[in-house]
């Protein structure tokens, strides 16, 4: 081996880790750098460049360090590769046939492994290494399934597994198994709900809230939370809401306090790709943390998207969808539009009757004002039956704030807590280029970026300031004493189905009404 050019390869996994730290550090990348070194100046070798790999499993070949001595292998750059072992290389059988039979001998190049002797110059050893190579996958096989074992065993226990928390929680600090409630996230999470209540779509959501200048939830977590967390779906420019991630926050049963793992699985030991699970395959868990959303709201969210309704404003002409029928043919009824002019809604007609005519069914007619008067007029006589005349005067004397003020105030707290960490960073950047410790041009770029984050803050704070108190999203007697026109959540929650007769008659089945 005298005067051959080698290069050192050192790499170190999470399961050395765990070694590490009881005690065990001969395995880590300072003592293999240190062995190797040793053991190539001793057989007269030059080394011209060592490769590393930090929390990297051996079962894989896109590990940075590696895929660069591979490359550099192919453009002649060292004759000899020196680990501490075969299994430091791989643990994968069929990257050791790969590499070391294969690619290695045609490129030149030799392959040495310093405690197990492995050596392929040493023609006699290779069903040895080839052995030692099945052993170590084993190795890997039982190790994933033990982990696997492991990690069900927690999931079924109620334990949060996930290395993000869902928008709206974090860790526990106490318990990182544990999900808390982020008072700021959450309440962006109970104002998509309720305005997904009052009839919104998804989309306007998602622009509702990129308008407001709220922060979506990656750059919530880097910016607010200062977590290093990378969304790999997401370009890195990306700033606005987007109807997907307004759709997945009101699917997400976590957000009731349930918590639902293993829905996404490995194909193989071998292999980083990831299947989607069977449904009964799925770990589900309920009370498992803290609520932001009730069951009730939760469950009521859940029948809304199945009806897949669409609205744009304020007073949607979808507040009826799925709750409005013919008296006689018991089709659902069609919007009605103006015939001139802005295309609005002026009414319902029946389906049947539109589509097919008067043979199949008779017109069923109704005026959208006529029927949102009604149905608020019956509404409130079904509370008027339930309460005496001192409870109505009384709420209506109400002005409820709701938990959502409540949490407002935490929110700018904990966005002012950021705003001084930021400005105390600042002020160090200026002290260390006082001292000569960064360069001018680095302590602007440090400040730049300090001044960008402060900013972004200071206006999330005044849009919260600005905001008005809403009450809590589920409707309750104040709000049908207060309200001026039916809302897509009231007729969500109290009405179970709404037939229009011939002559516009309507008949109104209540959810709470006796069975």
């Amino acid at each position: 081996m005298e005067d051959k050019r080698a290069a050192l390869y050192l790499r170190l996994s999470k399961e050395d880790l765990h070694k590490i730290k009881e005690g065990d550090d001969s395995i880590s990348i300072r003592n293999q750098r240190l062995m190797l070194t040793e053991f190539a100046l001793s057989h007269g070798c030059r080394i011209v460049e060592v490769y590393s790999d930090d929390d990297e499993s051996g079962l894989y070949d896109d590990r940075p360090g590696f895929e660069q001595m591979m490359e550099d292998a192919r453009l002649g750059r060292f004759d000899l590769v020196i680990a501490k072992s075969q299994s430091r290389f791989s643990r994968n059988m069929e990257h050791i046939e790969k590499y070391l039979h294969h690619d290695f001998p045609l490129l030149g190049i030799r392959f040495i492994g310093v405690a197990d002797n492995a050596d392929t110059k040493n023609l006699g050893n290779k069903k040895a290494r080839q052995i030692n190579g099945l052993v170590n996958e084993w190795y890997c096989e039982d190790l994933s399934d033990n982990i696997r074992s492991v990690f069900k065993a927690k999931m079924k226990d109620g334990q949060f597994l996930g290395s993000s928390c869902p928008y709206g929680y974090c860790k526990d600090p106490e318990n990182h198994n544990h999900l808390i409630i982020d008072a700021y996230a959450a309440s962006i999470v109970r104002k998509i709900y309720a305005w997904y209540l009052d009839g919104y779509g998804k989309g306007k959501i998602a622009s509702m809230l990129s308008d407001e200048g709220v922060l979506i939830p990656t750059r919530y977590k880097q910016e607010v939370l200062g977590i290093s967390y990378q969304n790999s779906k997401l370009l890195p420019e990306t700033k606005t809401w987007s109807y997907q991630t307004i759709h997945a926050i009101l699917k997400n049963p976590v957000y009731a306090g349930t918590l639902v793992q293993n829905k996404y699985n490995k194909i193989s030991y071998k292999d980083k790709e990831k299947i989607q699970m069977p449904r009964e395959e799925w770990i589900v868990v309920e009370n498992t943390h803290e609520p932001i959303i009730d069951k009730h709201t939760f469950d009521l969210v859940q029948e809304l998207q199945k009806q897949r309704t669409k609205s744009v404003d304020m007073t949607p002409d979808g507040i009826f969808s799925g709750k409005l029928f013919c008296a006689d043919c018991k089709k659902s009824m069609d919007r009605q539009y103006a015939r001139r002019g802005k295309r609005e809604v002026v009414g319902y007609v029946c389906k049947t009757y539109r589509k097919q005519g008067k043979r199949f069914c008779e017109s069923h007619k109704i005026l959208k004002e006529e029927l949102e008067w009604a149905v608020l007029s019956s509404l409130r006589q079904e509370v008027a039956k339930l309460l005496t005349p001192e409870d109505i005067e009384r709420l209506q004397q109400i002005n409820v704030k709701g938990q959502e003020w409540e949490d407002r105030q935490a929110q700018l707290q904990k966005l002012q807590e950021r705003i001084q960490k930021l400005q105390k960073y600042k002020k160090g950047a200026f002290e260390k280029y006082l001292d000569n410790v960064i360069m001018e041009s680095d302590y602007r770029q440090f400040t730049a970026q300090y001044d960008s984050q402060i900013a972004s803050l200071e206006q999330h704070m005044r849009l919260l300031s600005e905001e008005g108190h809403r009450t809590d999203s589920r409707i309750g007697f104040h709000d049908i004493i207060h309200m001026e026109k039916p809302g897509r959540r009231m007729v969500a929650e109290l009405i179970e189905r709404i037939e229009v007769g011939k002559d516009g008659e309507l008949t109104i089945y209540y959810k709470f009404a006796d069975k």
